[in-house]
């Protein structure tokens, strides 16, 4: 098997990240990660470039890590209400889900996280307060609270049921013909 070294110019899931030099196969660097614009070949003068790239990474790096912490800070002192409807028994009819607190997020506080970064290990069910962790940057995470409260709908009342009923039923007439 034919391998080659490149350098990176972006993250590519599975492979590396920017200004890392790898080992791939011949063909995928040939035809994909140097048509695409993704990657070097590794010459002496592509090498003095690696320095640049590194550079770039680097400060790429730093700012997301500032941005994510500043996100921290906002999401930390935020707190969301949801209302779980639920029965006589106490149980809940639905759940809270991670597109559920995505959506409240954004239209209290006009925070945009993507779904995926809400760490729910499956969705809310009960009622009370719960903390739930949401993971801005591999080295930032957040913690959302949550406040889900019960709601019972008052039972109807059987004088009322009855009533109901027999506005509903007709009487049905039979007719003959003659």
């Amino acid at each position: 098997m034919a391998v080659t070294e490149v350098i990176l110019k972006e993250n590519i899931p599975g492979l590396g990240a920017e200004a890392d030099v790898v080992k791939v196969r011949r063909g995928f660097a040939r035809n994909f990660l140097v048509p695409q614009g993704k990657a070097y070949e590794v010459t002496p003068a592509n090498l003095k470039r690696l320095n640049l790239l590194k550079g770039k990474r680097a400060e790429r790096e730093a700012r997301e890590l500032n941005e994510a912490e500043e996100l921290a800070r906002k999401i930390n002192k935020v707190k969301l209400e949801f209302t779980l409807e639920t029965g006589e028994t106490g149980k809940a009819f639905g759940s809270v889900t991670a597109k559920d607190i995505e959506d409240k997020l954004l239209a209290e506080t006009e925070i945009k996280i993507d779904r995926h970064r809400i760490r729910l290990e499956r969705p809310i069910k009960e009622s009370g307060e719960i903390e739930v962790p949401i993971q801005l940057h591999a080295d930032v995470t957040a913690t959302l609270k949550i406040e889900v409260k019960a709601h019972t709908p008052a039972p109807k009342e059987p004088e009322a049921e009855a009533k109901d009923s027999k506005s509903k039923t007709r009487k049905r007439t039979k007719t003959t013909a003659s």
